[in-house]
């Protein structure tokens, strides 16, 4: 499918304003889709390489992955025309039970963790760089546009890199490579 309404450089939001393909909203919403896809290669390894319980948690946030684009797409007004799709606190508050029900079987670390192990684990530390990455995108969009980008979606993004860094210590079934510092 193609319109070539972007041809020019620029693209619609949600609300139907124009802006630059450069635009910081666009690379937050652009980074947001990447961190949503690296999960999806997270899924695509399935039960047999992946826990049940992460597995769903994970289609969850697939879900809300997509509901944040949707809320960086439409600017923040006081009266909207049509009222949009926003992530609210509770979001954020289930991931934190997320966090909770998979960190609660695992030894507390003394080291940092290198990101390997599984290689649903190995994949699950790649998702997590690339939700900072996310949450660094959404935060610069945040600085340049102020209180028209709701900040929720910036503590959302914060939130879930902490749940996949403890899913990919879940997914290492208490074997994780510790970090040897000068080795």
């Amino acid at each position: 499918l193609y319109t070539k309404t972007g041809d020019g450089g620029y693209t619609s939001l949600g609300d139907g304003s124009r802006v630059a393909k450069n635009d910081p909203r666009l690379n937050a919403i652009a980074a947001v889709d990447e961190a949503n896809a690296s999960i999806g290669v997270v899924m695509s390894l399935g039960k047999d390489q992946v826990d049940v319980e992460v597995l769903k948690a994970l289609y969850y946030i697939q879900n809300d992955l997509f509901d944040v684009g949707a809320d960086l797409c439409v600017p923040v007004v006081a009266t909207p025309k049509n009222p949009p799709l926003r992530i609210a606190p509770e979001k954020v508050l289930q991931l934190e039970s997320y966090i909770d029900l998979f960190n609660a079987s695992l030894e507390p670390l003394n080291s940092f963790v290198l990101p390997s192990g599984t290689v649903a684990s190995a994949n699950l530390h790649m998702s997590r760089t690339i939700v900072r990455r996310a949450e660094r995108a959404v935060w610069e969009a945040i600085y340049h546009y102020g209180d028209s980008i709701n900040k929720t979606t910036a503590i959302y993004l914060n939130r879930l890199s902490d749940l996949l860094f403890v899913m990919a210590r879940f997914c290492n079934d208490g074997n994780d490579i510790l970090w040897k510092p000068g080795v």
